[in-house]
């Protein structure tokens, strides 16, 4: 009896396997599953009055999503047995797909909905796979974004089938792809209507009762494309490969390097010992604290979050029907686009038509790319077009049951733009603030009940950035949070809750990369050397490139706010300098103005760094090494981290780890700051924070609850 597999035999003597992990809304690979699998193989296998077998799901969710990453933890991740013991523990999912392949019996696959990471794995260990034609389906490896490889020879099965230029373009970028795509890869054997794929494999199966052999199993077998260290193809994939993985990791994740590995020497061997070599890579990957890590905070914990951990527990649903969106720039059309797409009818608001029409017209652009790319039907683009209405009265918000609003930063002019929306909609209604650094408390005084203003901060483009901060003022209720997670979650956008701050968190601790950067470039220090080092962190660009794209008038204005904020309070920097001279006295604004710490050539060609950088700020004789640079670019980061946590701005060091990843590109091979600093160790960090802040002020000195949590040998998270 197993309790995650069906196992029923029809009147053509065809078993059908039919995967229902209980407990479970998606189907996923654990302990029992592979057991239970285990032993059905055996069942199959040793019953000869059986000619075939089928593998479906019993779930509507669809085949398989993958690795249970929740368990990994106890299953791989543990140190008994040592390196062996860890290895053996890898291996076992190899070890019973490749019986499964060589059980002497042939083996379809059904493939409905999702099928993932090691259900795909499964699926390519089948002799025959089926997938319905349905546009929700997605099929692929994405292993290597989550800081690891295919474990259980997708590695070594996928070339095989498609070719390894093919396979190690999709496994490396964790492409996912639908049912076509598959089919045109001879990944997928066959494509049915949607919910007809039972029936098909089942009858691949009855047609063809000794297609028990896989192509890779057959003498004379060769890899698509060729195979082996003196096929001038094979060669050439991997002398490309190599660097342009080194750049786009920056040898900083394992898991890609550890892949083109398994797949070089795997190719040149029989699936037998192929799968070992596969599973030794895998378990050097495993071994690591970086898969750990990453597993946690890309997957584990951005799940939770979106599905509602810091939602208040028993409230009922708060869904957004109508929202007024007021502001219809880049930020204000790209929540309004989101939100259509959702199904949420949308009151576009901005102070002439042509602005409002504007921004229904970057809607429709970004639509269109969709339907370019095959993602969205042209009906489905004009029902969610029509959801947007483009409005200059504030009269025409009434019906509105949620607010959002994105005009320009600055505390007088959102002040009159909510008094005014207040007047047509009444201080009942939820109002939300998409300001990225002005305090959610302050702005609220404005809203005639403060426990109804909250703020909902997006990252641009809205269309791609997966996050959203939502802001707790001093006074924002409970119905509030539920309005602003509900919306969130009708947009599929991951949320982390924070409370309120200047900068909140992530525009607080993401300007301190900005800062560092600037002050070196103050200071003296090659700003190649600055961009350069940025990216090897792991960050998505440097921080001189950073300032540019954002505006550095932007950041100059953010200053001059915060400086007539606190007053005395305001602690100058060389910094500050910097930007104001860049902007006061050069007009260099950075791209809106074509001109910034780069330059930006008329004709379109490639940016780089403006010459003049070395007149205006000196270069040192005596410049910083690389792994210099490195350490004040990442602690001055997470120090502000470990600030917002002890201030009480973050409550939780899973929002951090997420909020930073998410909302600015913070190395997401370390899992984020808090993970990092656990991993490598409070007491290390005070040590390193204290010699910088010796060296370069006290911008890094640490915080008393770091020297306090080094002294007791504590973790932000109980347990690493």
């Amino acid at each position: 009896m197993t309790s995650t597999i069906r196992y029923d035999i029809d009147e053509d003597a065809i078993a059908t396997l039919t995967i229902d992990v209980p407990d479970q809304s998606m189907n996923v690979l654990g302990e029992q599953f592979l057991r239970d699998l285990d032993t059905i193989i055996d069942r199959l296998a040793s019953n000869a009055a059986v000619k075939g077998a089928v593998i479906a799901s019993g779930k509507s969710s669809g085949f398989m999503a993958g690795m249970d990453l929740k368990a990994m933890d106890s299953m791989l991740l543990t140190g008994e047995g040592g390196m062996a013991g860890l290895y053996a523990r890898a291996f076992s999912f190899n070890r019973i797909l490749r019986k499964l392949e060589t059980c002497g019996k042939p083996v379809a696959c059904a493939i409905e909905g999702t099928c993932l990471g090691g259900g795909f794995e499964l699926a390519l260990a089948c002799h025959h796979r089926v997938a319905g034609d349905n546009p929700k389906t997605q099929i692929g490896l994405p292993e290597c974004l989550l800081g690891l490889f295919p474990g259980g020879g997708g590695s070594q099965r996928m070339p095989r089938i498609t070719g390894v230029q093919t396979a190690l373009t999709y496994i490396l970028q964790g492409k996912i792809f639908p049912p076509a795509e598959g089919a045109a890869l001879k990944l997928i054997d066959e494509v049915v209507p949607t919910g007809t794929a039972l029936d098909a494999a089942k009858a691949w199966v009855r047609a063809n009762p000794g297609a028990s052999v896989q192509p890779w199993d057959i003498k004379g077998f060769k890899v698509p494309g060729g195979a082996g260290a003196m096929n001038p193809a094979f060669v050439q994939t991997f002398i490309g490969a190599i660097p342009m993985t080194v750049k786009q990791t920056q040898h900083n994740i394992n898991g890609p390097i550890a892949l083109l590995s398994a797949v070089y020497e795997g190719l040149q061997l029989p699936m037998d010992r192929a799968i070992q070599i596969e599973s030794k890579y895998f378990t050097r990957v495993l071994a690591d604290p970086q898969a750990r890590n990453m597993v946690r905070t890309l997957f584990v914990n951005k799940q939770a979050a979106e599905r509602g951990v810091r939602r208040p527990k028993d409230s009922a649903p708060a869904p957004t029907k109508r929202l007024a969106m007021l502001g219809a720039g880049m930020m204000g059309a790209g929540i309004a686009t989101v939100s259509a797409m959702a199904g949420i009818e949308v009151m576009l608001l901005d102070r002439d038509m042509a602005s409002a029409e504007k921004g229904k017209a970057h809607a429709e652009k970004e639509l269109q790319k969709r339907v370019s790319r095959g993602k969205m039907s042209p009906e489905k683009m004009s029902e969610t077009l029509a959801r947007i209405t483009p409005v200059v009265d504030v009269a025409d918000l009434k019906g509105c049951d949620f607010v959002i609003e994105a005009v320009f930063e600055d505390v007088a002019i959102k002040a009159e733009m909510t008094k005014k929306v207040e007047a047509v909609l009444g201080p009942d209604v939820i109002f939300g603030s998409n300001t990225s650094t002005l305090p959610i408390t302050s702005l609220a005084e404005a809203w005639g009940k403060p426990e109804n203003f909250i703020g909902i901060h997006f990252f641009s483009p809205v269309e791609k950035m997966p996050l959203v901060e939502i802001i707790l003022g001093k006074r924002t209720g409970t119905q509030s949070i539920v309005k602003a997670l509900d919306f969130v979650a009708q947009i599929r956008k991951t949320p982390i809750v924070v409370n309120d701050s200047r900068g909140f968190y992530t525009s607080r601790c993401f300007s301190t990369y900005v800062a560092e950067g600037t002050q070196m470039l103050g200071e003296g220090v090659s700003p190649a050397l600055i961009e350069n080092v940025g990216k090897q962190l792991g960050m998505p660009v440097g921080p001189l490139a950073v300032s540019d794209e954002v505006s550095i008038e932007l950041g100059y204005k953010i200053m001059k706010a915060t400086k007539e904020a606190l007053g005395s309070a305001y602690a100058t920097s060389l910094a500050d300098d910097v930007v104001e001279k860049m902007v006061v006295d050069l007009s260099r604004l950075g791209r809106k103005n074509g001109k910034g710490y780069y330059e930006y050539p008329a004709d379109g060609s490639a940016k780089f760094l403006w010459p003049g950088l070395a007149d205006t700020f000196p270069q040192a004789a005596q410049q910083a090494s690389a792994p210099e640079v490195h350490e004040r670019l990442l602690y001055l980061q997470l120090i502000e981290c470990a600030r917002c946590y002890e201030e009480g701005v973050l409550s939780a060091p899973e929002d951090g780890d997420i909020g930073a990843i998410f909302g600015w590109g913070f190395a997401p091979y370390t899992g984020g700051p808090f993970t990092h600093m656990d991993t490598v160790g409070i007491a290390n960090v005070v040590k390193t924070l204290d010699r910088l802040a010796h060296d370069h002020g006290e911008r890094f000195e640490p915080t008393q609850q770091l020297r306090n949590m080094a002294t007791k040998g504590e973790t932000f998270y109980a347990r690493i």
